[in-house]
């Protein structure tokens, strides 16, 4: 069982045209990926990478029922494309751009409240299911089906966490980018328990930030589970702080928290693949 997408989901592309878009679009549609449409306001009814294209979301709705948007667009376009999917019904937002006004992610995480359609990022490289679909911008070739989830707020240490599993012998069920941003749609609450009621998933590695309180809020959920995967955790620079220097009690702290709520936290990065041996997993 995939988590969020799969071969059969109907995904729309916000901004296709574009060239960022074009580049990474095509390679899910290689992939595999069940790319269905794309919106680019003025330039609807032309095909663009094999998809027909869209003046708006509601209208590519409609011809196409797709459930998944993914958003490439600039920062500042990102409120209005997010409200144009959630007036259509989109289910599943992934939002690929960067420099999303903070007020506008206020704004967004408060529109969704009020309903239950799943925003990714923004700032994520993506979402990927393994030999299935693949939205975003990962490269393809990390990726193979196996057993381990994984969560993460930083882009670049993503790709240590996928090497680590696949040292480990054990591939990829699920895959999913938070996003980098100070402020995230779907959170460690939602992620980790989509990927614990998943039956592939055998077992999960969490990527987390020194900042915030994102990672303290999934420990509290994951401790309340009476039934509970393993969950690796790293703390990004959790050896050495951003000087170089010992870290101190703040993020020794919130280490501490997670190995209280039961998550196993490897303290340096290569820790990853011994925690992840030390399983023992099927």
């Amino acid at each position: 069982m995939a988590v969020l997408i799969n071969k059969n989901t109907k995904i729309m592309v916000q901004g296709i045209t574009g060239t960022q878009a074009s580049f990474h679009i095509k390679r899910s549609i290689d992939y595999g990926t069940n790319i269905v449409c794309g919106v680019t306001p003025g330039k609807g009814g032309i095909t663009h990478l094999g998809v027909p294209v869209f003046d708006s979301v509601k209208e590519a709705y409609n011809k196409t029922q797709a459930d998944t948007t993914i958003l490439f667009v600039p920062g500042t376009s990102v409120k209005a494309a997010t409200m144009e999917s959630l007036e259509a019904g989109i289910k599943l937002i992934v939002c690929i751009s960067n420099n999303v006004p903070v007020h506008d992610m206020l704004f967004i995480r408060n529109a969704l409240k009020k309903t239950d359609t799943v925003f990714i990022g923004p700032e994520t490289p993506g979402i990927i299911t393994p030999d299935e679909a693949r939205l975003g911008i990962f490269p393809l070739n990390l990726f193979s089906r196996g057993k381990i989830g994984i969560l993460s707020r930083s882009s670049t240490l993503t790709y240590e966490a996928v090497l680590a599993v696949n040292k480990a012998g054990f591939g990829q069920s699920s895959v999913i980018g938070l996003g980098d941003g100070m402020i995230i749609g779907m959170d460690f609450v939602k992620s980790l328990e989509l990927l614990c009621q998943d039956d592939e998933t055998q077992a999960i590695v969490m990527i987390g930030q020194q900042y915030g309180e994102f990672e303290e809020e999934g420990a509290k959920w994951y401790k309340s589970q009476k039934s509970r995967k393993p969950v690796i955790c790293y703390i990004a620079g959790s050896d050495v702080d951003e000087n170089g220097h010992t870290i101190e009690y703040p993020l020794k702290n919130k280490l501490q928290f997670m190995r209280d709520c039961g998550i196993i936290v490897a303290d340096e990065l290569p820790q990853i693949y011994e925690k992840l041996i030390s399983l023992d997993l099927k």
